[in-house]
């Protein structure tokens, strides 16, 4: 069985490939990327002899669609919306099986600061969207749309959540990556980097859909701040959350629900400082006139606070993840609640945000290998890891020692 991993040299694809690189039924992992270098640095890190660097533009659709035939599945760990379109229209058309991780539901693609996502000439992006979805049964190809962590892990649990329930009539997913508690009060916004913080800033700054009132309704991101106590797995610690577009497949898979929103969490007075920031316009991308030079306000600011983001060595980080479904059960108001908190892996220098989003794409990419999955189409991790699948993901998951409590009262 062989696995080809974009973005194979950067964090969260490291970590994809290493996981398979432990599977003895997983003969060859190949990783892609711009520069050999990088790569090479990644082979070496995994140790072993089943890596495979391949250095390809993914704009070649050509060399990309002669790639994917050697392999039997693929996984994107790419960073921004254009790379990862290409991606997935080269799978689908390729008839490779696919595993995505970005917080996007390619169904039905976000209208907002779209990153250069080129959609082909005559078709809206719903209608994009359905081509794909489409083009992908007429191929055979299963392609997970949103798993890691946010989306991932919290669509699974809430996923199984509402399987639990007779009527399913509130969720709420709470997830995020931040610094230990000590290094998060040496840099600003108490905060730091684990992934594109690009692409988070984009996140903070777009309107997104959330359910209300049975509706789905359009609000700004970072918005319905929300403060909480996290008291499990031997902490105790108080967090904030603010909603952010991290499950839209849910606005589509889950359209009983009354209520439904994803939330990001932070440690408290992140989100004040970044409604600062959007209220002095820095975090804006339209282009401002400064002296005789045109400047993208945010992209300064990237310049500027990134160096100040970045891991001081010996600093590590924290993935939290609180979940709420709330419905009936037999003629009984129920809750039924997930809990989660993980470290880095400080012995294999893997971030906790590499575990938690690199090792469910991994167990995911294994399961369709396996022909666990049937599914055809685009389809979202609630609707993929189900039934017998959840135990199994489940014992995967902590058998690399990520635990998920889950609590029904």
């Amino acid at each position: 069985m062989r696995a080809l991993v974009f973005g194979g040299s950067g964090k969260i694809g490291s970590a994809v490939a290493w996981d398979l690189a432990k599977d003895e039924e997983v003969e060859q992992i190949g990783i892609v990327g711009r520069r050999i270098e990088t790569l090479e640095r990644v082979k070496k890190w995994i140790g072993g002899n089943k890596v495979t660097p391949h250095v390809l533009d993914v704009a070649n659709k050509e060399e990309m669609f002669h790639l994917m035939k050697q392999y039997d599945v693929g996984v994107s760990a790419l960073p921004d919306r254009r790379t990862s379109y290409r991606v997935v229209q080269g799978a689908v058309e390729a008839g490779l099986n696919f595993v995505d991780m970005l917080e996007e539901y390619h169904r039905r693609p976000d209208p907002y600061e779209v990153e250069g996502l080129e959609v082909p000439k005559g078709m809206t992006l719903n209608e994009y969207g359905d081509w794909l979805h489409n083009t992908a049964i007429t191929n055979g190809v299963t392609f997970i749309d949103g798993m890691g962590f946010a989306p991932g892990l919290s669509n699974v649990t809430l996923g199984k959540a509402i399987r639990k329930v007779d009527t399913a009539e509130e969720a709420v997913a709470r997830v995020g990556g931040i610094p230990s508690k000590e290094a998060a009060q040496r840099h600003p916004l108490r905060y730091m980097i684990t992934w594109a913080f690009e692409h988070v800033l984009r996140e903070y700054m777009i309107k997104l859909q959330v359910i209300k009132n049975g509706e789905i309704v359009e609000v700004d991101a970072a918005t319905d701040l929300e403060r909480f106590r996290f008291n499990k797995f031997g902490r105790d610690e108080e967090l904030e959350c603010a909603v952010t577009p991290g499950m839209p497949s849910f606005l589509y898979s889950r359209p009983q629900l009354k209520e439904f929103a994803e939330k990001t969490v932070r440690w408290p007075g992140h989100w004040q400082g970044v409604q600062t920031l959007k209220e002095c316009g820095l975090l804006d991308i339209e282009p401002w006139k400064f002296k005789d030079m045109n400047i993208v306000p945010r992209e300064f600011f990237l310049s500027l606070i990134t160096p100040r983001l970045k891991p001081i060595e010996g600093e590590t980080d924290v993935c939290v993840m609180y979940n709420t479904l709330i419905g009936t059960k037999e003629g009984k108001k129920v809750k039924i609640e997930y809990f989660m908190w993980d470290e880095a892996d400080t012995v294999n220098g893997i971030s906790s945000m590499m575990r938690v989003t690199g090792f469910p794409v991994a167990i995911a990419a294994k399961m369709l290998l396996a022909g666990e999955i049937t599914e055809k189409g685009i389809v979202p991790p609630e609707d993929t890891i189900k039934g017998s699948l959840y135990d199994k993901f489940m014992e995967e998951l902590r058998k690399r020692n990520i635990n998920i409590l889950e609590k029904f009262e």
